[in-house]
C-alpha cells in the first residue's frame, strides 16, 4: 500500500497498474461532464483512459451511481469491487449523507471504516479523497459536516495506507466557473482537473502541473444576471433536490453503475476498443466473460 499523499515521484513515467474500479456517487459517475450522446464521462473515465494508454489489456469498471449514500455504497458496491480484485480502487462517498436534513456522522464514520477495511486488502492501491467544495451560500450550512467527513477520510487514509487526494484543499476547484448550473457537480474542466490530481497521486508523470492554479480572473456577471441565474437554479435544481430529500427519494433510484448489468445482476469490465491506439482511450468495449 502507498502512504497518503497527493504528490508522486516525478521520475515514474507510469506504474504497472492494469485495472481500476471506481466506487461512489454522482461525483464519480461523472455528472455533469455530459457527452453528445447524453451519457456522462467524468474524472474516473478520463483517468482510466490515460491509465489504459500505459498498460496493454487494461480493464476498468465504474460502479458509481448518483445519489447514493455511504450505506448504499457499502451494500451495493464494496463487495463487487473486492471480488474484482483490481490494482486500483477509488472510493468517494459520504458527501450525500452530509447534505441530508439529518445525519448521524458516527454512522457515516463506521460505514466508511467498514468500506476501507474491506477494500484496502483487495487492491494494490486504494484512493480516497477530500472532495472539492464550491464557493457559495447554499452549501455553507453543510460545510461543518463536510469538513468532519473529510477529517474521517484523512484518518482512514493514514491508518490503512491509502492514497489521499486533497481536492478540498485546492482553491482552484472551488471556483464557481468549474461547477455546473446545478451547483453540485463539476463541469468537464473540473473533472479534467480531478483526473489530473488522481493521475499524479498514483505516480504517473504530470500532464498538467497547473491543475491547482486558479482560473484567470474575469469580470463577474452583472447583478441582474446573477439574480436570474439564482432563480433558475432554485426552480430547476434546488427545489427538486429539496423535494427528494423530504420524500426520501434519490436521483439514483432504479439505476445501476455504468459497468453493472441489472439483467445479469453483476458488474463487468470494459477495455479499450482499440488496443493499438497509443493515446488516451475514447472508446471502450465490454470484456467478454
Amino acid at each position: 500500500m502507498q502512504t497518503n499523499s497527493t504528490h508522486s515521484n516525478p521520475a515514474q513515467a507510469g506504474p504497472a497498474l492494469t485495472s481500476l474500479v471506481a466506487l461512489g456517487d454522482s461525483f464519480t459517475e461523472g455528472m455533469s461532464d455530459l457527452l453528445p450522446d447524453g451519457s456522462y464521462r467524468g474524472w474516473a473515465d478520463l483517468l482510466a483512459g490515460r491509465m489504459a494508454a500505459h498498460a496493454p489489456g487494461f480493464r476498468y469498471a465504474n460502479l458509481a451511481v448518483r445519489g447514493k449514500l455511504i450505506g448504499q455504497i457499502v451494500d451495493e458496491q464494496v463487495d463487487v469491487a473486492v471480488a474484482m480484485r483490481p490494482d486500483v480502487i477509488t472510493l468517494v462517498g459520504g458527501l450525500n449523507d452530509t447534505l441530508r436534513p439529518k445525519v448521524d456522522m458516527g454512522r457515516v464514520r463506521d460505514l466508511l471504516t467498514e468500506a476501507v477495511e474491506r477494500l484496502a486488502p483487495s487492491c494494490e492501491r486504494l484512493v480516497l479523497m477530500r472532495s472539492p467544495g464550491r464557493q457559495g451560500p447554499v452549501l455553507e450550512r453543510f460545510r461543518p459536516r463536510m469538513e468532519e467527513l473529510f477529517t474521517i477520510v484523512e484518518g482512514l487514509a493514514e491508518r490503512h495506507g491509502a492514497l489521499l487526494v486533497d481536492l478540498y484543499g485546492a482553491p482552484s476547484l472551488a471556483d464557481p466557473r468549474l461547477w455546473d448550473v446545478d451547483r453540485l457537480h463539476l463541469t468537464a474542466e473540473g473533472h479534467r482537473r480531478v483526473a489530473e490530481a488522481v493521475w499524479q497521486a498514483l505516480g504517473y508523470d504530470p500532464e498538467d502541473t497547473e491543475w491547482r492554479t486558479p482560473m484567470a480572473a474575469t469580470v463577474p456577471p452583472a447583478w441582474v444576471a446573477r439574480r436570474v441565474a439564482d432563480a433558475r437554479f432554485a426552480r430547476q435544481h434546488l427545489l427538486p433536490w429539496i423535494g427528494r430529500r423530504l420524500t426520501g427519494r434519490s436521483s439514483g433510484d432504479g439505476r445501476t453503475g455504468a459497468h453493472s448489468s441489472a439483467e445479469l445482476g453483476k458488474a463487468f469490465w470494459v477495455t479499450p476498443a482499440d488496443h493499438t491506439n497509443p493515446g488516451p482511450v475514447t472508446d471502450w468495449q465490454q470484456v467478454e466473460p
